[in-house]
């Protein structure tokens, strides 16, 4: 079962004036992911300037696409994508 690890890390210094609103949509989309099966963990930063998230059974690709629809993507530092090999 494969999995995709992705970072997201904010821009922190640029946030919109609508950033309340922003995070309601962000987790209405997550929340359909967890729904479908395909979001596996969702983490938090401590520092509160992003998020970590584990997709499962869903290819590298797809994740990108997936991600670009989310609405802190427009607000985005950065995004790292890392292809997992579960252990155990």
């Amino acid at each position: 079962m494969n999995r995709v690890q992705v970072i997201l890390t904010l821009d922190m210094e640029n946030l919109p004036g609508n950033f309340p609103e922003l995070l309601k949509q962000e987790q209405e989309v997550v929340a359909v992911w967890k729904e479908q099966g395909i979001l596996e963990h969702l983490f938090l930063r401590q520092a509160r300037n992003g998020a970590v998230l584990i997709f499962k059974d869903v290819e590298e690709e797809q994740v990108k696409v997936l991600m670009e629809t989310l609405p802190f993507y427009k607000i985005k530092k950065s995004v790292e994508y890392y292809n997992l090999m579960q252990q155990f």
